[in-house]
């Protein structure tokens, strides 16, 4: 998915720097496109105005992208614009506080010896039903 810049220059000029400040930061080249494209999806919502945004209005364009966007890429949009913010624009970002993705939790990858012996002794218990016709 390709989304456009906004044809802003100053815009322009404060997404240019985003993406050097994204090189400087060290961060991965994926990821980099990723946040690039969250400023552009963004800045393309504002029409480039995104440099003085209240909270009503991101709590609308957050509302909106999570209609047809993932809990990811609403992540990815909120911590790409507060980079922005604090790396572009040198501004405080204040939290939302309404915008809270939902928790998840994740299969461990290692398990402990515990959990394997639960697991080995779950394999080791014969359970089978016979039907009879």
């Amino acid at each position: 998915m390709n989304i456009i810049i906004p044809q802003n220059p100053l815009f322009n000029k404060q997404y240019q720097k985003y993406l050097q400040c994204l090189k400087l930061g060290g961060l991965q080249p994926k990821t980099i496109d990723a946040c690039a494209r969250a400023i552009r999806r963004i800045g393309n919502y504002f029409d480039g105005k995104v440099d003085d945004l209240s909270s009503e209005q991101l709590l609308d364009y957050f509302t909106k992208l999570l209609d047809t966007h993932s809990w990811s890429a609403v992540k990815l949009d909120l911590y790409g614009l507060k980079f922005f913010y604090s790396g572009v624009l040198n501004k405080t970002w204040k939290d939302i506080p309404q915008i809270k993705p939902p928790k998840t939790s994740r299969i461990p990858d290692i398990l402990s010896i515990a959990q394997v012996e639960q697991l080995l002794a779950a394999t080791r218990i014969l359970s089978y039903k016979v039907f009879k016709a």
